[in-house]
């Protein structure tokens, strides 16, 4: 999207249920646009995707070389999901971890409340400025909103 309100183009790609794929498959879509050129920063719907396929927020944004900006509603409860991280995934709970507390959260003040946000590639200062910049209306960014519409809509019935 070109803020506020542009959309660009819309591209897709899917992860593994709780695999271990998303950092890969969010890079070589990103990069594979016709948009890509064009793109300045990237907004991700928190640091997990389908699951617990963890995102390498640090790792996506040296891919891809733009910054990349988690947000997420509310501060997650690290203990149960970190227990939740050592219960499910035993063989590979040392590098899950490892990338759930690389990047801490960190509030950021918008229209109607707070949001959290992790950031990889930028300062602090400047996701946050991307993060208000890209709320319309209401407190969630319109990129991320527009963008799980479109999730819902491609989803195939079971």
């Amino acid at each position: 999207m070109s803020l506020p309100d542009r959309v660009d183009g819309i591209g897709m790609t899917d992860v593994g249920v709780d695999g271990s794929d998303a950092t890969g498959r969010l890079a070589a879509a990103i990069r594979r646009s016709e948009h890509y050129p064009g793109i300045r920063a990237v907004l991700l719907d928190g640091i997990t995707l389908a699951g617990f396929n963890v995102v390498d927020l640090a790792g996506l944004a040296r891919s891809v070389r733009r910054p990349v900006i988690a947000v997420t509603r509310r501060k997650p409860d690290r203990a149960a999901i970190e227990s939740a991280v050592r219960t499910y995934f035993p063989n590979d709970r040392g590098r899950r971890l490892r990338l759930l507390r690389a990047r801490p959260l960190f509030p950021v003040p918008v229209t109607g409340g707070w949001l959290e946000v992790a950031v990889a590639g930028a300062t602090r200062a400047e996701a946050a400025a991307l993060v208000r910049r890209s709320v319309r209306e209401g407190r969630w960014p319109e990129p991320l909103r527009l963008a799980g519409m479109v999730a819902r809509a491609a989803r195939v019935p079971a």
